[in-house]
């Protein structure tokens, strides 16, 4: 994997935004790999994402946030810088359904994904074997009526090993207001269907009950609002009256492992910007 960088910009569009970063970064002699930009001309808001090989890079992470600070003032940029050998921590969560773990975590053993998975957690028990076999510490933490004791359980599990990133593969409980601002880092969920339709508990049932011709799956962060985070990533197969309430289920489960591990590999390679309640998903 290449010793990389990679700087996410979104600002005010005017004229000269590209040009001022591309200059600098050509007068610190990177070889820029990708650029990839959005204009949203109704907001008039422009996006930019730039990655650049460090090899011959001339000034270190210190100099950069210094002297690229003149530049983000200038376009009142709103701006991070990402270095590839700083790999995210991430902790995986599941309930009972274990498919999108076994994705992420065979992805991660062949260097799919740039990121360390530092634990499992769990609700239930049948994980433990699958995630010690790819030796990553798994933790049960059982659901009670104290959600509160729960998520205080959760939290200090989490803060052994400083965790980067939440990745609810299938993780059947609905985290509070209070956790997610405690945790304070991204959290990305896995809901097994089409968003916005459907949300909530069982939507294979809801689906099949309203008879829809299409079912699908979407990547999303996790907010406040149950289901209702900016949305990373999504996809759909297309059904018949002739499937059982147990086939579309067992069709949902591979388009569900397909759209978190993009979206995940989206969030981990800096390729999304956040802005309102939508998104910015780089190719």
């Amino acid at each position: 994997m290449n010793n990389t960088a990679t700087l996410l910009i979104s600002c005010p569009d005017k004229k000269g935004i590209v040009a001022s970063v591309a200059n600098f970064l050509y007068e610190h002699n990177a070889n820029i790999l990708h650029a990839d930009e959005h204009q949203d001309n109704e907001n008039k808001l422009f996006f930019l994402r730039t990655e650049w090989d460090l090899m011959d890079f001339s000034i270190n992470r210190e100099e950069f946030k210094k002297l690229f600070t003149q530049t983000a003032k200038k376009f009142q940029m709103d701006w991070k810088i990402r270095y590839s050998s700083d790999k995210l921590n991430v902790a995986l969560f599941l309930s009972k359904e274990d498919h999108c773990l076994a994705d992420l975590l065979y992805r991660y053993k062949n260097n799919e994904i740039n990121f360390n998975i530092k634990m499992t957690i769990s609700n239930y028990p049948n994980a433990k074997e699958l995630s010690e076999f790819y030796n990553i510490p798994f933790y049960e933490i059982p659901s009670t009526d104290n959600r509160e004791k729960d998520e205080q359980k959760i939290l200090s599990v989490l803060g052994k090993s400083n965790i980067d990133l939440i990745i609810l593969a299938r993780y059947m409980k609905i985290f509070s207001p209070e956790f997610i601002q405690k945790f304070g880092n991204p959290i990305i969920n896995i809901h097994h269907s089409f968003l916005p339709s459907f949300v909530g508990a069982r939507p294979y049932h809801q689906a099949y009950e309203r008879g829809v011709k299409i079912i699908g799956a979407t990547a999303h962060y996790v907010t406040a609002e149950l289901d209702q985070g900016p949305i990373i990533d999504q996809d759909t197969l297309r059904i018949s009256h002739r499937d059982s309430i147990e086939n579309l289920i067992q069709k949902g489960k591979d388009i569900e492992k397909i759209v978190l591990s993009r979206a995940v590999k989206s969030h981990i390679e800096d390729r999304v910007l956040i802005y309102g309640n939508k998104t910015v998903v780089f190719d």
